[in-house]
């Protein structure tokens, strides 16, 4: 059985499918706060203390599926950024959430 074949079989089993786009939207969010991060040139215990928290607490926020609003805003403005929240429906983007500091 090739890869393409035993993929197709395990995407087949219920809820395999919601599962692995669950898993896709994790990986995401950690790859893009880790990026954004190094990006602004900071380890996370540099980060941490921007944030006032521990270097643990950072590493779990970049592991982290539910990760706040607040803990994303004191991130994002901790690296210089301003977070924004939008909703994609078709074409239109409409804004729920803009904070600024």
């Amino acid at each position: 059985m090739s890869l393409k074949q035993w993929e197709k079989k395990v995407l087949k089993a219920h809820g395999a499918a919601a599962r692995v786009a669950e898993i896709e939207d994790e990986l995401r969010l950690a790859a893009g706060l880790t990026a954004l991060r190094e990006q602004a040139g900071l380890s996370q215990r540099e980060l941490a203390k921007r944030i006032g928290v521990s270097q643990p607490r950072v590493a779990a926020i970049e592991q982290a599926r539910n990760v706040t609003i607040d803990v994303l805003e004191q991130y994002v403005d901790a690296i210089g950024g301003r977070l924004e929240v939008n909703v994609v429906k078709g074409k239109r983007k409409i804004p729920l959430l803009r904070v600024v500091s």
